[in-house]
Order: C-alpha cells, then sequence, then structure tokens
C-alpha cells in the first residue's frame, strides 16, 4: 500500500471516529456503522443505524418530518464542531456542511466540501456497537476507491 493510500486511510478513519463520537455525545446513542469516502473535494460519512429510541418512537407514530426538522437544526447548531472534525483530520478547510436523515433505511449522511486541494480518494469504515460501547478509538478498513 503506498504513503497516499496510508494517509487516505488514517484520515478517513478520523473522521468516521470523529463524526460517531459526535453523535455519541450529543444524541446519547452513536450509529451501528459509519463509512467515510473521500472523493475529490468532498467528504461524505454515511451513518446508519443512529436514531435515539425517542426519535424510533417519534417515526412509528408518522412524525419521521419532527425527527427531520430537529436533526436538521441540531446539525445546524453543531456545525462548527463536525466541521472541526474534518479540518482537523485533513487539515483543509471546509467551505460547505450539509446533513440528511433517511427513515427507511434508518440512515444519515453528512457531506463536506473542502477548499480545493490534491484530490485524493479513498474509502474508511467503523463498524460495531454505538462508540462507547465498542470501545474504539480509532478503527478503518481501506477499501479500493
Amino acid at each position: 500500500m503506498d504513503a497516499h493510500r496510508r494517509h487516505s486511510g488514517g484520515t478517513l478513519a478520523a473522521i468516521s471516529d470523529g463524526i460517531v463520537q459526535l453523535h455519541t455525545r450529543f444524541y446519547g446513542k452513536g450509529p451501528s456503522r459509519a463509512k467515510t469516502h473521500l472523493i475529490d473535494d468532498t467528504i461524505v460519512c454515511i451513518l446508519w443505524n443512529g436514531f435515539t429510541t425517542v426519535e424510533q418512537t417519534l417515526i412509528a407514530e408518522d412524525e419521521a418530518d419532527t425527527v427531520a426538522d430537529f436533526r436538521h437544526t441540531f446539525q445546524q447548531t453543531m456545525q462548527d464542531q463536525f466541521t472541526s472534525v474534518i479540518e482537523e483530520a485533513t487539515g483543509r478547510t471546509v467551505i460547505a456542511y450539509m446533513s440528511q436523515v433517511h427513515v427507511a433505511p434508518n440512515v444519515a449522511v453528512e457531506l463536506f466540501l473542502l477548499e480545493s486541494g490534491t484530490g485524493e480518494s479513498g474509502t474508511a469504515e467503523k463498524a460495531g456497537e454505538d462508540a462507547e460501547e465498542a470501545g474504539e478509538d480509532a478503527a478503518g478498513l481501506i477499501q479500493p476507491a
């Protein structure tokens, strides 16, 4: 594996870990799995099964829009913390941040646009229980881009 891929894998694992830790810290529950992709100047972090029990209850009562609205408001409030994870891991400035949740399947996507840079590409995945339950600080798998 060349230095470019090792750097990308470590960077992407740090991003997955940081985003999972933020979700766990502020929602009280993290996703069961997170996978981060770097494509040119775009970072996409996909988070599976991250809804809290309260959110799942609301969704079951046809209040998915309420959950989505709350998540959107929360992500706007937490934008600095989320973008800091990316900027610290990549050494690059985030110029735009977007977040979206989907009910079925239970998935969230965090998307970050970076200032123009090297055009690296790669993928890293973190699997397991909530970040606290898994007891993992830095986990990631490199997969072909």
